[in-house]
């Protein structure tokens, strides 16, 4: 064909060769069922159970409510076994003891005071006691006085002993006699004895390390001491002496520092004055010339409580350094217990970080019990080394501005915002193994500023939202009360913040309601879920959706929440947000709030009554988002259950559980689950009537199976045992009609379907359900009648039942039953899920799950219908379409197949069933009972505890997915433009090539290419599915599909073909099924299966199910044995459109225009074919109809590329070609004069291939010309060349078709040249 003269049919050329539109296309392109549901199934995983995984709150908090302290200085006085230089270190809580200014004991007094003072900048709630120069008998009056006074708090023992004599080498410590003529020493285990525990030591003494040496020795003396006692004297009380922390400022054989700029105290001033020590350090030992003397380091402006001052803002610098230093350093049960625990502790260790590193750098190494690693040189210091700088740079202009000079502005630190990009940076990293950040401390500090708090708020935020164990982190480090603080600011721009962060906090951590419920903190978002509430940020509806999931956490199972939370105006909020048309997550969290609200609290829901709440709430059945008509059910569910059970609401009870039934075809299982827990609510609520319902099913089945009339052998039933449930004739008749006709019985037989759901786990819940009613119904008054039921129809159920031909026909259905609707009732959106039950599982196959005492049987297979059917007239009979139909012979609208008789094969093995992921076969001794619990709530909280504001793995460059799909793409693009070239070669070249053949070990039926990977999948004539490797020649996986005994595997295809590709396959009993991972043996799991048709019609010119997958769109079209074209939503899971057939006869072939996607073509058993658009009504849908062919037509395709031709054969060998303008076919071409069995067109190439029942396959081009002919290659033992073909499949790329024939287990290839030589043409 010339260029000029090229073009795509059906007048799609123009379109297609835009780039514009080419674009659009393109960058639609979505995976399907590979969202969270389908990973888990709506089951939330097992390990969030465990969070919070440590326990951040300390339950063991303890106070330092009385300290001690001891002076023993004896002023003017040296111990005998000191010798001290000269000159020396004199000072003492930075007064001079030897200044001439006033009396020793003024000096004391002063020193006293002072030392008082600067703990109360450490705590202020602690009582002190000054001892000055204290006694034995006054230092054991005062130990026993302040452990009284304690109880179980802490007590501080601070002990200074520059006058006194050094500990000795076991520990005693030394004070003054009445007299102070005589140091009297004290022993550790008196002391002990004293201040028993908990307790705190402070040791400001040389040798301070003999003190801790002995500690434990004599702690372990005291207790072994209670122990005695408690042996001679259970009763005996016994002091603890457990929980004991020790600081001391030297090891021991240390001396303090002499050096006279320093004080003599140094360790104390390190632990009760860090800035005061740092300043006065940092000048002695500065290696940069600086102005400054000692004594200008004291006018330092500020206050250390004031931040905005400079010294405010060095004690304010300080305490985040030495946080992190110890956040760092220490493990994080230490970290809570030293740093959090207790007010006064938590100071004194961030202050003993500066005295290890001072004292180290004087020759002295303090102690401590609890040991601590060492921190003297953590990278922290330098900063702690520069901010210092920057103040007493800046201190002489300070100064003279002070002293009426020039103004001077402080340049304040940058400390805090560099350590804030510090922890940006950290985040950009995606916290890499999950490493804690060294930067977490100081952004709890930086939250106490105006000046940096939304940005903290925010990178926190960020953090928070890498997972529970960043949670978990920042929740131990103390982040809690200042969130929870902030909820009290009126500020506008951190309502976002702090609404994500509280999302994050109550995912992981729900016992933070108490502390939302004690400061109104609940206000905080039931004002942000206000409608006309502003937020200032773009995506206003997802931060009310974590409002709305911030007061569903604060309701559930907390019923103070509850009735705080219960408004009209919460209410209302929720049902507006429902109907928000752009966010689901909103939506869904409102059905979940309003769940919570009103679960076990029939307060909330009688106000929900009020507002109509529930009818709002039945409209979210049709919703697009499984999810959120998972949420709707969620709620419904909770809102059973009003302890008065009035007629009120029972009606209001019964119009929801009317409503809901539509959502029994619903496509997602998660969904069908969650509606059989409001089943099982509802079948406990109101058992009795189930229980009738349940028999009256029984006895309908038993006269369906016996052929009887119903109600005559039902009058006899019921009038027999009149007495255990009616005293006259006129209420037995009462009943038959109310357990006929009401909403239990409907819901009973739903239940009964969904107990053969294609879905295992929906299957085995359903089956829960009605083995738990059959029981009941045993153990009641009905329990002889309903035995001798069920034994009947055991006896009838053992009736032989003949094998079935592959071909044979699909499940029978019931008629019509009639289901009682409340006027409530939704009305149905157009082309949804009808409402009534065409089809209803067997009891007899429900009672076989009871007798069997197993919900899944032995094979694996689901159990199907074994019953009768009691089909009306008009179903019986197929519609005539005229008399010029009814003199066709009836053997042109038969499948080819129609008489085939494979032979089985005599090593063929069940395989394995695929199953959901986690499914686990609940056995009879599981012991389930009703109602069903649903775990919904618990997977939707798992979205706040994922993050959420980083990409997906995939899509995050330089990860291995990212990496994987990168390569996948470049091998598609490769594979496409080395096969593109080829296709002119195809149209005029032979196809007779052979390139392997393999032997499947079963009847191949329906095969199936993989567009990039060099996967085949085959599925054989019973339920089996084979994935090959082509080109290994090598079988990767095989398993079953699950069908029920007598259906078949009607069709096969890949889907997500770009990327990691599903397997979704069609059953001749209406089920579709989707499978994950199909290439491997061990990982293959079932990710959906749903009823693609249920309302299959029987009929012996069958063709069960056949659908076509439109990957651009989403939509998978499904027809067969039916009056509709059914096109269900693979984002939505929900059958949205039904379009007549507008045809008696069966559709046994679907294609559609697969870049578009909104036409399409069905080929019909009569030889009609029909065109359909999509974007019409389903009544005025068909836009082209064609009766040129008068036989069944075995396939009709429309190629996805090359000229878009569309090609149908018939039965009797004709092939036609069509464009959907015209109303006659292009071209006929008559492909064989036997019955054509198989029909395959190539994707790309204008070639097409069709097999007859003469085992031989012809391959044309479009033009009609014939190519060649060849004969599939079979086994020795197997070889019959009159055995027809069975199945064909063209590979959509490469010029390669495979084939098998009937009665023959082999797959063989065959390609189009060899392919090296075709690349050499080229």
């Amino acid at each position: 064909m010339d260029e000029e003269n090229w073009e795509l049919r059906h007048g799609w050329e123009e379109q297609y060769n835009s780039e514009e539109y080419l674009n659009i296309l393109n960058s639609a392109f979505y995976m399907y069922y590979t969202d969270k549901r389908h990973e888990s199934g709506g089951k939330p995983k097992q390990e969030d159970h465990t969070y919070p995984s440590e326990e951040w709150r300390m339950r063991d908090r303890v106070k330092t409510v009385f300290a001690g302290l001891m002076l023993c200085l004896n002023i003017g006085v040296d111990p005998p076994d000191v010798v001290k230089t000269s000159p020396t270190a004199t000072l003492e809580c930075w007064i001079d003891p030897a200044a001439p200014s006033s009396a020793s004991t003024k000096i004391m007094e002063s020193i006293g005071k002072a030392l008082q003072t600067q703990y109360e900048t450490l705590s202020i709630r602690t009582r002190y006691k000054q001892f000055l120069d204290p006694s034995v008998d006054e230092t054991k009056r005062c130990c026993v006085t302040l452990r009284r006074n304690s109880r179980d708090e802490r007590v501080l023992f601070h002990y200074n002993g520059h006058g006194v004599p050094l500990p000795t080498s076991s520990g005693e410590i030394w004070y003054f006699n009445r007299n102070y003529t005589q140091y009297i020493p004290v022993s550790l285990y008196d002391l002990q004895q004293w201040l028993a525990g908990p307790s705190i030591y402070v040791l400001d003494v040389s040798h301070a390390g003999n003190v801790i040496a002995n500690f434990g020795r004599f702690i372990e003396k005291h207790e072994q001491d209670n122990k005695d006692a408690l042996e001679k004297e259970p009763d005996a009380v016994v002091q603890t002496y457990a929980d004991n922390i020790l600081l001391a400022a030297c090891g021991k054989a240390e001396t303090l520092p002499t050096n006279p700029d320093l004080p003599a105290d140094l360790f104390t001033a390190c632990l009760t004055t860090p800035v005061s020590i740092s300043l006065r350090c940092f000048v002695l030992n500065s290696q940069i010339p600086i102005d400054i003397t000692l004594k200008d380091l004291d006018k330092v402006p500020g206050r250390l409580q004031e931040r905005r001052t400079p010294l405010g803002e060095l004690n304010w610098i300080f305490t985040a350094i030495t946080d992190t230093i110890a956040w760092n350093s220490l493990s994080r049960k230490d970290f809570r217990k030293l740093f959090r625990q207790d007010l006064m502790v938590a100071a004194l260790f961030r202050n003993y970080l500066l005295a290890e590193r001072l004292m180290k750098a004087n020759n002295c190494h303090p102690e401590t019990r609890p040991e601590l690693p060492a921190t003297h040189n953590h990278p922290l210091w330098q900063s702690w080394d520069l901010a210092i700088e920057m103040v007493l740079t800046q201190l002489p202009a300070m100064v003279i501005s002070e002293a009426g000079g020039p103004h001077y502005e402080y340049q304040h630190s940058t400390f805090f915002a560099e350590q804030l990009t510090a922890f940006e940076v950290y985040l950009s990293q995606g916290a890499p193994e999950q490493n804690a950040p060294d930067q977490l401390p100081i952004v709890l500090q930086v939250l106490l500023s105006q000046v940096h708090r939304l940005r903290a708020l925010i990178l926190l935020s960020r953090f928070l939202d890498l997972g529970p164990w960043a949670v978990n982190l920042a929740l131990s480090i103390g982040i809690f009360p200042y969130v929870l603080k902030l909820l009290q600011s009126a500020a506008h721009e951190l309502k976002p913040v702090m609404i994500f962060i509280w999302a994050r906090i109550l995912a992981v951590d729900q016992s933070c309601q108490s502390d939302l419920l004690k400061d109104n903190g609940y206000k905080y978002f039931l004002t942000v879920l206000k409608p006309d509430a502003g937020i200032p940020v773009t995506n206003a509806s997802e931060h009310r959706a974590m409002s709305a999931f911030i007061i569903a956490m604060f309701c559930k199972d907390f019923h103070q929440g509850q009735v705080v939370s219960l408004s009209p105006e919460l209410f209302q909020a929720c049902l507006d947000h429902v109907g928000d048309p752009e966010n689901p997550l909103l939506r869904q969290w409102s059905c979940l709030c309003i769940s919570m609200l009103w679960q076990d609290f029939p307060e909330a829901k009688w106000a929900g009554i009020r507002v109509k709440a529930h009818e709002k709430l039945c409209e979210m059945v049709l919703d697009p988002v499984p999810e959120v008509r998972a949420s709707a059910l969620h709620a419904l569910r909770t809102f059973l259950g009003i302890p008065d059970l009035t007629d009120q609401v029972a009606q209001t009870e019964q119009a929801i559980a009317s409503t809901v039934m539509v959502m029994t075809t619903d496509g997602n299982s998660m969904v069908r689950s969650e509606l059989l827990v409001f089943f099982s609510h509802f079948v406990k609520r109101y058992e009795s009537k189930f229980l009738v319902a349940a028999y009256d099913e029984l006895v309908d089945e038993r006269n369906r199976l016996r052929g009887l009339e119903s109600k005559n052998e039902y009058s006899k039933i019921s009038s027999a045992h009149t007495n255990s449930y009616a005293t006259t004739n006129e209420m037995s008749s009462r009943r038959e009609q109310i357990s006929k006709y009401s909403i239990h019985a409907s819901i009973w037989k739903y239940l009964l379907i969904m107990s053969v759901d294609p879905h295992l786990e929906v299957a085995q819940n359903a089956i829960a359900v009605t083995d738990y009613v059959h029981m009941k119904l045993l153990a009641s008054a009905l329990g002889p009648h309903a035995q001798a039921a069920m034994e009947d129809l055991a006896q009838l159920g053992r009736r032989p039942v003949l094998s079935r031909q592959p071909s044979a026909a699909p499940l029978p259905r019931l008629a019509d039953i009639p289901i009682s609707v409340n006027s409530q009732t939704l009305k149905k959106n157009e082309g949804y899920l009808s409402m009534s039950i065409k089809r209803t599982a067997s009891v007899a196959a429900a009672l076989k799950h009871l007798a069997l005492g197993s919900p899944v049987p032995a094979d694996n297979t689901i159990p199907t219908s074994s019953s009768s059917t009691n089909l009306r007239t008009q179903h019986q009979q197929p519609r005539a379409s005229g008399l010029m139909r009814a003199r066709v012979p009836d053997e042109w609208s038969r499948p080819p197949d129609a008489h085939d008789h494979t032979i089985p094969s005599v090593d063929y093995q069940q395989a394995k069933i695929p199953v959901p992921r986690d499914f686990r076969i609940e056995s009879a001794n599981d012991g389930r009972t009703l109602p069903l619990k649903s775990g919904f709530y618990d997977w939707s909280i798992e979205y706040f505890r994922e993050p959420q504001m980083k990409p997906n793995e995939p899509d995050e460059p330089g990860s291995g997915d990212y990496n994987s799909r990168l390569w996948r793409r470049m091998r598609n693009e490769r594979t496409l433009s080395v096969t593109q070239p080829l296709k002119g070669l195809a149209g005029t070249s032979r196809w007779d090539v052979p390139d392997g053949s393999f032997a499947l070990g079963s009847q191949p039926m329906k095969m199936c290419f993989h567009q990039f990977e060099d996967h085949l999948a085959i599925a054989d004539d019973r339920d089996s599915i084979c994935i090959w490797d082509w080109q290994q020649k090598i079988r990767l996986t095989r398993f079953s599909n699950g069908n029920p005994t007598g259906s078949r595997i009607t069709e096969t295809k890949f889907i997500n073909e770009d990327d990691q590709a599903l397997l979704i396959t069609g059953s001749s009993d209406g089920v579709v099924k989707i499978f994950r991972d199909y290439a491997s043996e061990e990982a293959v799991e079932l990710v959906s299966a749903f009823r693609g048709l249920n309302d299959l019609v029987p009929s012996n010119k069958n063709v069960g199910l056949v659908f076509n997958w439109q990957q651009g769109q989403g939509k998978l079209l499904v027809a067969g044995d039916v009056k509709v074209i059914r096109i269900w939503n693979a984002a939505t899971e929900i059958c949205t459109n039904e379009i007549p057939a507008r045809s008696g006869s069966c559709i046994t072939s679907l294609t559609s225009d697969q870049v578009a996607g909104d036409i399409f073509v069905a080929g019909y058993g009569d030889g009609a074919i029909r065109v359909f658009d999509q974007r019409e009504k389903p009544a005025t849908a068909m836009k082209q109809a064609w009766r040129s062919h008068k036989q069944w037509i075995t396939n009709v395709h429309m190629q996805r590329g090359g000229m878009r031709e569309l090609i149908s054969g018939s039965r009797n060998g004709e092939i036609k070609l069509w464009d959907i303008r015209m109303k006659e076919e292009i071209r006929t071409i008559t492909a064989t004069r036997n019955t054509l069995r198989t029909l395959s067109v190539h994707e790309h190439a204008p070639v097409f291939a069709t097999g007859s029942d003469k085992h031989n396959i012809n391959f044309f081009n479009v033009n009609g010309a014939f190519l060649n002919s060849v004969v599939p290659q079979s086994s020795f033992l197997q070889h019959n060349r009159a055995n027809p073909i069975a199945s064909t499949a063209f590979h959509p790329h490469r010029m390669m078709l495979a084939c098998s024939a009937l009665n023959d287990h082999h797959i063989n290839l065959f390609t189009c040249q060899d392919r090296r030589s075709m690349v050499q043409e080229l």
